[in-house]
Formats: C-alpha cells, sequence, structure tokens
C-alpha cells in the first residue's frame, strides 16, 4: 500500500515502488489516489479514491504500507503489518509536536497516525535528531539518504533531465528557474485564504523572459489555491510533473524560501536562491526553524524581485561567493545521496 501525500504519484514511495516492480513479480500493489492527481499515475498502478473506504480497506488487508506523511484515515494495521514512513524533507522549520501553532486536536489527530510507524527513515544525521524529538519518536529509523533524490545522481540524472525537459517543451538552450516555496501555515490550514505568489512573475518575465523558463512549484498543502499567468516562458508546474525530483533534473537553478527543497536540491550542485522577505515573521511567528540557516545558507538571501533578478544575471558571481558555503551544505545534509538509497531500505526490509 502505497501512499505520497495525500494521492500524489511521487516522492519516496514512488521511487521505492518502482525499484520493488524490478526486483519482484510476486507482489501486488495499490496507491491511494487523489481524483485530480489520477492521470499522473502510470498504467500500471493500481489506485484507490484516497479518502475512501476503498482506501482504508486496502491500508487494513495491507502486509506493508509505505507512505511519506501521515495517513490521515481512521485505519486499523492489521497483525503483522509493516508501516515505513519515509517522511518528506530534511527537516529547517519545526515540524509536530515542534511547531509554533497548529489547530486545536490535530497533533493528537497525527499522532495516532504516529502510533502505527514500525520504520521511520531519515535523509541525514541532522534529520535523525530533529525527526525523532517532534514525533517522539523511540522506534527503529534508518539513516538511508532520500529514495526520491537516487534520480539526482549519475547515471539517472542524465537521462530523466533529457526527458522532463522534452516532455516540458524547453529547448536546450534555455536557463531554467525552479521557483518552489515552502507553505505558510495560516493560509495551508484556511483553504479560504488567499495565497500569493511571492515571487513577481510578470517582472520575472519582463526581465528575463526572453532566454529564460521560469518553473513555478506550489507547495502540496496550497495546490490549485495561486493563479499563475500563462506565457512562453512560465509554467505552472504545480501538478504535473508530479514528482518535483523530475523538476530538480530539469532545473538550472533554484528559487526557494524555507522548504527542504533546498537540502534535495544541493545534491545536483546547482545555485540556490533564497527568496525571503517574510523571514522575520516566519522565523518567530509562523513556524521557527532548527538551525540557524543564514550562516551556512549555500545561497544569497534575498528580499524581492529586483535582487533575485540581478543574481539571476549573474550566477557565475553568485556560485563563486558560495562556493565554501555549498559544498559544506552538501556534505552536511546530503553525504547519504548517493545514488543507492532506495537498495539501501530495501535491503533493510528485505525485499
Amino acid at each position: 500500500m502505497w501512499s505520497s501525500f495525500d494521492g500524489r504519484y511521487s516522492d519516496s514511495p514512488r521511487a521505492l515502488y518502482e525499484a520493488l516492480r524490478s526486483r519482484r513479480d510476486d507482489l501486488e500493489h495499490t496507491w491511494l489516489a487523489k481524483a485530480e492527481h489520477r492521470s499522473t499515475f502510470p498504467d500500471h498502478a493500481t489506485t484507490v479514491d484516497a479518502a475512501g473506504a476503498e482506501a482504508v480497506a486496502a491500508l487494513e488487508a495491507a502486509d506493508l504500507v509505505v507512505a511519506n506523511t501521515h495517513v490521515r484515515l481512521p485505519w486499523t494495521k492489521r497483525a503483522g503489518a509493516t508501516y515505513v514512513q519515509t517522511w518528506h524533507g530534511t527537516p529547517l522549520k519545526t515540524v509536530h509536536r515542534d511547531v509554533l501553532w497548529a489547530p486545536d486536536g490535530l497533533l493528537d489527530e497525527l499522532d495516532e497516525d504516529v502510533a502505527k510507524w514500525d520504520l521511520l527513515l531519515s535523509p541525514n544525521p541532522h534529520s535523525t535528531r530533529y525527526l525523532s524529538q517532534a514525533f517522539r519518536w523511540t522506534g527503529a529509523l534508518l539513516e538511508s539518504g532520500y529514495p526520491r533524490n537516487d534520480v539526482l545522481s549519475p547515471p539517472a540524472h542524465d537521462e530523466r533531465r533529457a526527458e522532463v525537459r522534452a516532455r516540458l517543451g524547453i529547448e536546450d538552450d534555455r536557463t531554467v528557474v525552479l521557483y518552489a516555496p515552502t507553505w505558510r501555515d495560516e493560509e495551508g490550514y484556511d483553504p479560504s485564504r488567499p495565497v500569493p505568489v511571492r515571487l513577481d512573475v510578470e517582472a520575472f518575465g519582463a526581465a528575463l523572459g526572453e532566454d529564460h523558463t521560469l518553473l513555478v512549484r506550489a507547495h502540496n498543502m496550497v495546490t490549485g489555491r495561486w493563479e499563475v499567468t500563462g506565457a512562453d516562458w512560465l509554467q505552472d508546474v504545480s501538478i504535473e510533473p508530479s514528482d518535483v525530483a523530475d523538476l530538480y533534473t530539469a532545473a538550472d537553478v533554484l528559487i526557494t524560501d524555507y522548504s527542504s527543497v533546498m537540502f534535495d536540491f544541493a545534491v545536483t550542485g546547482r545555485p540556490i536562491l533564497f527568496l525571503v522577505a517574510d523571514l522575520e515573521q516566519y522565523a518567530s511567528v509562523t513556524r521557527g526553524f532548527y538551525l540557524d540557516l543564514w550562516p551556512q545558507a549555500p545561497g544569497p538571501q534575498l528580499r524581492d524581485t529586483d535582487e533575485v533578478v540581478a543574481a539571476l544575471r549573474d550566477l557565475p558571481a553568485v556560485e563563486k561567493e558560495f562556493s565554501e558555503r555549498y559544498a559544506a551544505f552538501a556534505a552536511t545534509y546530503t553525504s547519504l545521496e548517493d545514488g543507492h538509497a532506495t537498495e539501501r531500505v530495501l535491503d533493510h526490509l528485505g525485499l
């Protein structure tokens, strides 16, 4: 039973599923799928409605459940079943019991899912410390790297990069900029609240649209709640491709804020820019951080789109300025991202 972000075909569950299908042909697989993402699943994937009674029945019948976040359904794990929680990012911002605020009763509800876990994956020692702390986790934990990031290492990377850029219709000579911010709790938990695109995409296009392509990717908690005007230099990739790892391979540079995508993208060695206009608010009120990122950040701290454009126009200078920090950052957070995390996890599970 596979679940990624409550109904997508993506992330570490996808990587593990595809590898396990290659290893074994004697297993039955079922995916939780949301209606809006069902078209992104391959033909060989059996799916059930992520929020329906079929999902509960499938979970309760499964010998192995693999998810990358909480499964928020009222199900009972069968005796002898194993539940592997891959989680979905190296924590910069606080999570679960460490957050500054959450809706009443939510963390207690999520703890019911945590109680079912048998194995928690961690991509690095930093994550081991803070995920264990946040989830009050004392069970089995495997420092494996993230299976979803295996595609960022050669030889898989170059093949996937060519496939994704061709699928998106991006010419080889264009510079691809991926804008992938995180979500704000006050927005994510209030579906009526508008979600602004904090990068001025029109200003970006006016300055760089001639030879740059901007890919904008909303966080899964707020997907479908921002409007991005279409243009030949602009694509909203919040739903398709279903897996952000595809976008990492296609991109030449990443713009983010406090998202864990920074840790994944560092595997590529390509430049990272930080658009953080609400840094003080986010750090002290909205969520809070586990570490003081900025002395070790692998890219510049930018406050508006003009500064982003200026940095993009002189990326070699940015890379030179932050080269030592980038190397140290990668050594700290990506040492296990060697293209073999999937193998380590499946071998650990005896599969």
